[in-house]
């Protein structure tokens, strides 16, 4: 395994975090037995952040990943889970109801700290609350010694760049927007890194349309880019390589990125990520698949509220 600076945090983390959302059953149901050994196998092949949220199967994620993490010594991993989003279309920012989801997410994730906590998906909520009641909420709990970083997560960069600029934050996450079909969070990266901001990266697969599999039916790309996904992907399988190598390789790539979460719920799928992610691509696949890629390069969609989302199509 490889690391990296956590922002200016002083911590080090593994360049591939473990995302639990598949501990909540989030993408289908699964056998609490084999998460755990997915998270005990992330723990032993050198992971050691591990992202996750009460919002991930409603609360069950945080639940188990409690479980697999008993007995493991606290020291030897970085925790973070987050605030503010409880279901589909239940979101609650206020001061009191962070204040007291840090608390549940420490009974059920069997700590008594959290190394970071995130304000999640913040486009859906009112950025000048977050500033101004959320995050000075969290700094209490960080002088109570209940949490030691704070950080916000999000689709559109916009919202990330304007929480960041306003007030001091540890961390950034985000998703889908850095992989094979999306380079914005490494263009925003070094404005991030200006203000001390560590920026993190998540799901490299966007979502499952860089997979043999496809885009699921909920997936918001359009028509254009499901195609264009499936092409590249068959292109891979003609030259005998899964495209989710190929994409999780390449998201991980960059040392801008603290890290980048990829989850499973499986030790040997858990095994596997880790190995892609230590792979280089050959650079002449990975020119036939950008090529193939790029008249959808860029493409972006709507998430939140629409005054934090820039003009989207392209992004």
């Amino acid at each position: 395994m490889r690391y990296r600076p956590l922002g200016r945090t002083g911590l080090d983390v593994s360049m591939l975090g473990y995302g639990a959302s598949p501990l909540g059953g989030v993408y289908g149901r699964i056998d609490e037995r084999d998460g755990i050994r997915a998270v005990r196998t992330a723990l032993d092949l050198g992971v050691n952040i591990i992202d996750v949220s009460p919002y991930y199967g409603a609360t069950v994620a945080e639940t188990v990943l409690g479980r697999a993490l008993r007995g493991v010594d606290r020291s030897g991993y970085v925790l973070a889970t987050k605030v503010g989003r409880y279901g589909d279309a239940a979101f609650d920012f206020s001061a009191a109801r962070v204040t007291a989801s840090v608390e549940e997410s420490l009974g059920r994730l069997g700590t008594d700290h959290l190394d970071l906590i995130q304000c999640h998906d913040i486009e859906f909520g009112d950025l000048h609350q977050i500033i101004a009641e959320t995050l000075p909420a969290l700094e209490k709990l960080r002088e109570a010694g209940k949490v030691r970083f704070l950080g916000v997560t999000g689709y559109p960069l916009a919202a990330l760049t304007r929480v960041a600029a306003a007030t001091p934050v540890d961390t950034v996450l985000s998703y889908c927007r850095y992989t094979l079909l999306d380079r914005a969070l490494a263009d925003s990266a070094p404005g991030f890194a200006a203000l001390g901001t560590a920026v993190m990266n998540a799901s490299p697969l966007a979502m499952g349309l860089l997979s043999q599999r496809g885009a699921p039916d909920w997936h918001p790309a359009p028509p254009p880019v499901r195609r264009a996904a499936a092409t590249a992907a068959e292109l891979c399988a003609r030259r005998g390589v899964d495209i989710a190598q190929v994409a999780l390789s390449f998201a991980a790539a960059p040392s801008a990125f603290a890290t980048t979460f990829v989850g499973t719920a499986s030790a040997g799928n858990m095994a596997r990520n880790v190995r892609w992610a230590l792979t280089e691509t050959d650079p002449d696949l990975l020119g036939e698949i950008e090529a193939v890629l790029a008249p959808v390069l860029g493409y972006a969609w709507t998430s939140g509220r629409d005054e934090n989302n820039p003009a989207t199509g392209r992004a």
